[in-house]
Order: structure tokens, then sequence, then C-alpha cells
């Protein structure tokens, strides 16, 4: 199939370089413009005195040509294109086992876990402790060795 879109293709593409000569090489209503300048003169030369009856029926072929092979091109593409995604699957994407490192320069982030629900303070004991008094002094400073 492949090979038959390749060669209408190319036959479209035959098709609108004609296509685009033949209105060229034919002569304006009001005998100027560029199919006189182009070949206005060469196709009466070559087709004599039917030359507006002949480039105007080949104008019409070569279009007509045209949009026929659009069309097919059109639904052959679209066919190969419906084969191709029903016959193949999406690739998939192999998952390395390895740890994500954190980028350069960031800090982590903590690896405390949070519970989801509010957790209660804890019960402070019942036996207190007294507290130093004011008055006390410092330890001494640990004595220099020699």
């Amino acid at each position: 199939m492949s090979i038959v879109i390749w060669i209408l293709t190319f036959l479209l593409v035959i098709t609108s370089l004609f296509l685009v000569l033949i209105v060229l090489a034919q002569k304006a209503k009001s005998d100027g413009g560029m199919g006189a300048a182009i070949g206005g003169g060469v196709a009466e030369a070559a087709f004599g005195a039917e030359t507006n009856t002949v480039l105007s029926k080949s104008t019409i072929y070569a279009s007509i040509a045209f949009f026929v092979l659009s069309l097919v091109l059109y639904l052959a593409r679209l066919d190969q294109s419906h084969h191709t995604a029903a016959g193949a699957a999406l690739p998939t994407i192999p998952v390395s086992t390895a740890p994500v490192l954190p980028p350069a320069g960031a800090t982590p982030a903590p690896s405390v876990a949070i519970p989801a629900t509010p957790v209660a303070p804890a019960a402070a004991p019942s036996t207190a402790t007294p507290a130093p008094a004011a008055n006390t002094t410092p330890a001494p400073a640990p004595a220099a060795k020699p």
C-alpha cells in the first residue's frame, strides 16, 4: 500500500505542475497579462487556431485529476493510519529501581513521618522535681594540664 501512495503522490505533483503551466500558458480575456508574456504565442503556434479550446479542456481535465488524486491520497493515508494505529500498541517505558537523588545544592526533606491524625500531647508526670535554687555556685572549671 505504501508504494501505491508514493506513486499517487508523484502523480499529484506532476499534475499540479502541469496545471500551473497550462494556466500560465492561457491568454487572458483582455489579451494581456502573464499568458501573453510567458507562453501565449507558443501555445498558438503549437495548437493552432483552437488554442483556447485545447487549453481550456486541458485545464478542466487536469483540475479534475488533481482533485480526484487528492481525495484518493487522503483516503489512502487515513486508511493507512487506522491500520497502523490498531496494530501497534503504545510503547512501554522501563522503570528503574534506582533511588532518585535530589539536585545538587538542594536541602533534603526531613524523613520524619507526619501522622494523618493529630496526636494528643503526653501527660505530665505526677511527681514534680524541685527547681534548682537561684543561689547556686557554678561548677569549677577543669584544671589545666601542665
